[in-house]
């Protein structure tokens, strides 16, 4: 059975950081390209971040360039988010997917992130 669990979710104040990790079971997770995603309340679900399972190239959204990082463990089949310089509008609930070509078909359950102010 694929899987995609998301953890480390949690209350930050601004300017902290936390990392999440998305363990994937099931299938070979650098097979597939592995996006973070969240979606605020009231808002449409956005794109993060996103690493490629081919060579490993990163993509991230403008509103999180040069705060977030993402990382593959292969040995342990999990992928990460460092998210440093957290703002309050990063709350939100963040969900990892993979993919291997075409659209994202494998989800996650979300873990929330809340961000004081």
């Amino acid at each position: 059975e694929v899987q995609l669990v998301e953890s480390g979710g949690g209350l930050v104040q601004a300017g902290g950081s936390l990392r999440l990790s998305c363990a994937a079971s099931g299938f070979t997770s650098d097979d597939y390209t592995i996006g973070w995603f969240r979606q605020a309340p009231g808002k449409e679900r956005e794109g993060v971040s996103c690493i490629s399972g081919d060579d490993g190239s990163t993509y991230y959204a403008d509103s999180v360039k040069g705060r977030f990082t993402i990382s593959r463990d292969n040995a342990k089949n999990t992928i990460y988010l460092q998210m440093n310089s957290l703002k309050p509008e990063d709350t939100a609930v963040y969900y990892c997917a993979a993919r291997r070509t075409g659209d994202y078909e494998f989800w996650g359950q979300g873990t929330q992130v809340t961000v004081s102010s």
